[in-house]
Order: C-alpha cells, then sequence, then structure tokens
C-alpha cells in the first residue's frame, strides 16, 4: 500500500486494488482566509495525473477544507465512485450530485465493506450537531496485508472502534486548531493568550488519547494547520510560538509524539509512504533539507507563498457584494420561520444576540423568535462581520455559517458568559432539514419525553416514536430501506437497523421496536 499526502487532510492510498483520493483541497477555504500548508499548489505531473485517475473519492465532510467545490466541479470523472459515509441526511450526497457526480457507494457506520477484490474500507461517522448537521467521518482502508486509518479531525466518541479492524500502521491524525474561538473574540490580550495555550494543549492531549487508542505503527499529524496570508489575518500564523493563535505546526505536535514514546513521520504535500508488513518507508518529494526549510524559516516560506497568491487574494476581494441588499428583510424572512420551529434550541440559547453587518445592527431574539431592528435592549451575544461577507452568504443561503463564514476568522465576537453550543448548532442550522434533526437533538438533549408518545407512520409503517437505542425521534431521523430480504427501518442518526416484519434489532440484542404495517 501507497499513502501519498496530498496536503492538509488530503491523500491518495493506491493498492493492487484500487486507488483512493480522500479530500482533495486545493483552492484557499472560507472567503481566501485559509491556505493549504505545506503548500500544495506545485504538485508534480505524475501525483497530479493519479490523483485525477483514482478508483474512487472519499470525501469526510462538507466542511471546505475537505469538501473542495470549485476544485471538484472541475477535476475528477462525473462517475468517479464516490464513497458516502452513511450521515443521517442526504445532504452530502444531493451536494456532490449538483456538481454532476453521479456514482454512489453508501456505507453504513463502522461496517466494513469490500469496494474492489483485497479492497476493504470502514467508514465511522459522528453526527452530533456539534460536528456539523452533516456530520464527520473517518476511514479505514486495509488491502489485506497493510491497514490505515484516515481519523482526519473526525472527532470520534468511540475510542475502540476504528481499532477494532486489527493493527493499525499508520494512523493520520488532526492536532491543530480548526476554529475562531478564541481569537476573534474581545477580551483582554492576557486572558485571550492564557485561552489560546488551554486550547493547544486540550487538541494535543485529545490528539494524543487517540494515538493511544488506535496503537498505530506510526502517526502522521495532519488536517492542519492551515496558513493564513491575507495581512488582515497574518497574525494567526504560528512562526515564533508565542503567537496568540491555536495553530501549532506539525513538527511541534511531532515533538510532542516523541515525548511518549511513539513514531511519528512528517507528511508535506507529496510525501509518499509505502506501507508493507515488514515496514514503513518514508519518502519526500524533495531533499531533507528542503523539507526542513519550511519550518526553520517559515516566515520567509509564508512571505513566498502570499507573493505568489496575492493577485489571487486580490480578485477575490475585489469580488465581494457591494451593498445592495435589504438585508434586515432577507434574514428576517429567512430566520424567524426556523426560530419558530426550535423552541427547544431557542430557550437553550435564551438571550437576545445583536448582530452587526457594517453599520446595520439587528437582534435576534430567541425568546420571542423574532428578527428586528436593534433598539438598545440588553444582549449576552455580538457578532460584528463586514456587509459584505454578510450580503454573500445570505445570497448564497449557507445553511451552515460556521463553515460559510465564521471559519474565515473575517469577524469579531463577545458573550456575557460562558460557550453557549446552541448559538451556534442555530447558525449551523439555516435550511428545514438541518433545523429539524437540530431542535430534534436539543429535545434529546434538553427535553427527552416523560410519557408514552403517540405512534407515527413512516413510508407505510405504523411505529413507536422514539428509537429505543438513544431516544432519537425516529419522525425525524427513521428511514425505511427495502432489500431482499425484506423491509429494514433504519435510525439514521447512528445507523441501527430493525426488521419491519418482527421489530427486532439487527445491530444489538434487547432493542426491539414497536411496528407494524400502516
Amino acid at each position: 500500500m501507497r499513502v501519498t499526502s496530498l496536503g492538509h487532510a488530503g491523500m491518495l492510498v493506491e493498492t493492487e486494488a484500487g486507488s483512493i483520493v480522500c479530500d482533495p483541497w486545493f483552492i484557499p477555504a472560507f472567503i481566501g482566509s485559509w491556505f493549504v500548508f505545506p503548500r500544495n499548489d506545485q504538485l508534480s505531473d505524475d501525483l497530479l495525473e493519479r490523483i485525477e485517475n483514482a478508483d474512487f473519492l472519499y470525501v469526510t465532510h462538507l466542511h471546505a477544507d475537505h469538501h473542495d467545490e470549485p476544485w471538484l466541479r472541475s477535476h475528477l470523472p462525473r462517475d468517479i465512485p464516490i464513497l458516502l459515509p452513511g450521515y443521517p441526511t442526504r445532504e452530502q450526497q444531493r451536494t456532490l450530485a449538483r456538481l454532476g457526480f453521479t456514482e454512489f457507494v453508501r456505507t453504513v457506520d463502522g461496517e466494513e465493506l469490500e469496494i474492489a477484490p483485497g479492497l476493504t474500507i470502514a467508514i465511522h461517522t459522528e453526527v452530533s450537531i456539534t460536528d456539523g448537521p452533516g456530520g464527520d467521518s473517518a476511514m479505514m482502508v486495509s488491502d489485506g496485508s497493510s491497514r490505515i486509518v484516515n481519523q482526519n479531525d473526525c472527532r470520534t466518541t468511540d475510542l475502540d472502534a476504528l481499532r477494532s479492524h486489527g493493527p493499525v500502521d499508520l494512523h493520520w491524525l488532526q492536532y491543530s486548531g480548526a476554529i475562531w474561538y478564541p481569537m476573534v473574540y474581545d477580551m483582554p490580550d492576557d486572558d485571550k493568550r492564557r485561552l489560546c495555550e488551554a486550547k493547544v494543549e486540550s487538541q494535543f492531549t485529545r490528539a494524543m488519547k487517540y494515538v493511544e487508542a488506535i496503537d498505530a505503527r506510526a502517526v502522521v499529524p495532519t488536517a492542519g494547520p492551515p496558513a493564513f496570508l491575507d495581512d488582515d489575518l497574518w497574525h494567526l500564523n504560528m512562526i515564533t510560538g508565542d503567537e496568540m493563535s491555536i495553530f501549532p505546526d506539525q513538527r511541534t505536535f511531532l515533538a510532542r509524539l516523541a515525548e511518549h514514546g511513539r513514531r511519528g513521520e512528517l507528511a508535506i504535500p507529496g510525501t509518499e509512504f509505502e506501507v508493507d508488513p515488514d515496514g514503513i518507508d518514508v519518502r519526500h518529494p524533495m531533499p531533507d533539507a528542503d523539507v526542513e526549510a519550511i519550518f526553520d524559516h517559515k516566515e520567509r516560506y509564508l512571505r513566498t507563498y502570499q507573493a505568489d497568491w496575492q493577485p489571487w487574494l486580490d480578485d477575490m476581494k475585489a469580488g465581494w457584494p457591494a451593498e445592495s441588499t435589504d438585508l434586515l428583510a432577507t434574514l428576517k424572512a429567512w430566520w424567524e420561520p426556523l426560530l419558530r420551529m426550535a423552541p427547544t434550541l431557542c430557550g437553550a440559547v435564551g438571550a437576545n444576540c445583536l448582530f452587526r453587518a457594517g453599520e446595520l445592527e439587528l437582534v435576534i431574539d430567541f425568546r420571542d423568535a423574532q428578527v428586528r431592528e436593534f433598539a438598545g435592549e440588553p444582549y449576552a451575544f455580538r457578532f460584528d462581520i463586514p456587509r459584505p461577507l454578510v450580503e454573500q452568504v445570505a445570497a448564497d443561503r449557507a445553511v451552515d455559517w460556521s463553515n460559510s463564514l465564521f471559519l474565515s476568522c473575517r469577524w469579531t465576537g463577545w458573550r456575557e458568559g460562558d460557550f453557549n453550543e446552541y448559538l451556534y448548532n442555530f447558525f449551523k442550522s439555516l435550511s428545514v432539514e438541518r433545523m429539524r434533526r437540530t431542535e430534534a437533538e436539543a429535545i434529546r438533549k434538553l427535553d427527552p419525553p416523560t410519557e408514552t408518545e403517540p405512534e407515527i407512520e413512516i413510508g407505510g409503517y405504523v411505529v413507536q416514536r422514539r428509537c429505543p437505542h438513544r431516544n432519537a425521534d425516529l419522525s425525524v431521523f427513521g428511514e425505511i430501506e427495502s432489500g431482499k430480504s425484506g423491509d429494514v427501518l433504519v435510525c439514521t442518526l447512528h445507523g441501527w437497523k430493525f426488521d419491519c416484519d418482527s421489530g427486532r434489532c439487527l445491530t444489538s440484542a434487547d432493542h426491539p421496536l414497536t411496528i407494524r404495517r400502516a
């Protein structure tokens, strides 16, 4: 098995049985804020050809540093089979289908699937709203003699699941930051520095838990950090290590791995790992001294990178939309129906949010499910975002503002108290489909039913409303799948399956479901 780094979370897995290109990201993401580090715009022609001719495509999730829509739109055959994680909704499949892709291989959470003779995968999903309502995923790949785990930035809660398929040779794992907090928040510098340092340490601690659980022969730090080439964001790069940032680079985590007696391997775009039962051979696309220079002289490297991409950045900013719409009316018509369908979420936010887009000031009143012009009322949260960026995501009808806007770090924020996950869950769920799932998740966490609820009807069957596994609302997460052996009800929140004729749980014993034909 040969695994080649494409930069960030991207990789090309090649075996005698077939090849899989994973998370190819080349075009700067999040409103031109994130660039691949080290740069991957100078890959060899041979590697680019191998990427274009891969047998399968795997996109872990819909964040733009994994799902590179501009690149995907013009690369890869439209009929390349796409390995789909078993998410609760078909949003990812619909998104890829809109780009013209036609062939999809749906997988079941954690189940092994032979996609070609001698080539087996298993995709594990995380479906918490904090992962984005679309979810996140990780994949195991085996060719029968070697096995890798591509965990990227999937924060699986089952530390043994990815290890359950057998001993792992290479473990690709995120360790660096992938969030805007605390850098964009208004707070004293001493507090921000302390929080940044604590965040980096928590990232490393979490990553080491995964390292210990998977216990691979070697670990490859991946999926970060990005490079920030816009001068407005340059301060987010960690160059000397003293910056107020949560984006340490690969060598910092490699040192942590060494402290714990773990083998870590540096990957830059084009680095190849030849994996077989006898060992792991690592080859960089340039001399070792040139690899070291990227990190030893990081600011010089980034300034050269910046100069090459400055025209692109200038053109991108010139294309930001002008102030041309009744933005308050647009957001009011869009958001108020979503607020009304999520009373549990709104109650969990429980306060006003001041939202500033340039000179426009509006308040999101979560208690009364209203969006209106700000009139000086008290608020517990505040966002200050350049008006053109809000105009753009509103024009795009972006359903996940964490992906489309917040990860850009091109804004500032403030909050009165602690982090409120439900506020951000609102901004991740700006469609009816997403908000329905988000409200159901909030109910499951905050207000689980205490009395028997009326049965519901799904696909010709009458069924109890709640899944016996984790109490998920089957009116939201339940789907009927038909097969040769009969119909199966699938709770898509966690992938549990039930026989429609008997109600017997096909995933685990002693979890029967009450179900009958309508």
